[in-house]
């Protein structure tokens, strides 16, 4: 099984890539949603990050509430790396169980997992291929906007907390421009698949 890291900066197009690889049929693993997951009351993180935050990061119904908690480790990288101590390690069992179903079913099958800080934190090294999507600043601005209902002072001081993609593009072994239209993504993702399907037999 080949396993490939799919990252990008925010509102890159990393998603709609990683769905347009999942319609390929490779496994698309979403590691935002296993940090969801994991965080949810009952998951395996949730005592843990209660303890460390305090209850003031709850909601009413007893959940942790995101934005608030992102409130606090946003401004605070000390802070952050205490949440991602605790929430990393059951994300990446939960990615390896996940895997290893897939391979036992498809051992020539491609697993793709998608995540915002692959490179940042140094596990891109874990995988076979990286593939890192990209677009103009200017378009990110925008799509987070219009997807987030943030205003442009709140995307820009989240882009500038993360490494621009001009950086992350010198790890790439795919780039994927997401900037025109949906179908010229989707033939762009096309032949990244085809590359990596020829890898993977």
């Amino acid at each position: 099984m080949l396993r490939v890291g799919l990252t990008g900066g925010l509102a890159s197009g990393k998603s709609f890539v990683g769905r347009t690889l999942a319609d390929f049929g490779c496994l698309l693993i979403q590691a935002d949603e296993l940090g969801k997951q994991v965080q949810q009351p009952g998951g395996e993180a949730y005592d843990a990050i209660v303890r460390e935050f305090g209850r003031g990061i709850l909601a009413a119904d007893g959940s942790i509430d995101r934005r608030r908690l992102g409130s606090i480790v946003f401004q605070d990288p000390e802070r952050l790396k205490a949440l991602s101590a605790i929430v990393h390690p059951y994300v990446h069992e939960r990615q390896r169980k996940l895997e290893e179903e897939f391979a036992r079913s498809n051992p020539d099958g491609i697993a793709v997992t998608e995540a915002a800080i692959l490179i940042e934190t140094g596990t891109y090294r874990d995988y076979d291929r990286l593939i890192v999507a990209t677009c103009s600043p200017e378009q990110q601005v925008e799509r987070a906007m219009a997807r987030d209902h943030l205003t442009r002072e709140e995307v820009l001081d989240r882009m500038r907390r993360q490494m621009p993609l001009s950086e992350k593009i010198k790890y790439a072994d795919y780039q994927i421009d997401t900037s025109g239209s949906k179908a010229d993504t989707q033939a762009r993702t096309k032949a990244v698949y085809e590359s990596l399907r020829s890898l993977s037999l």
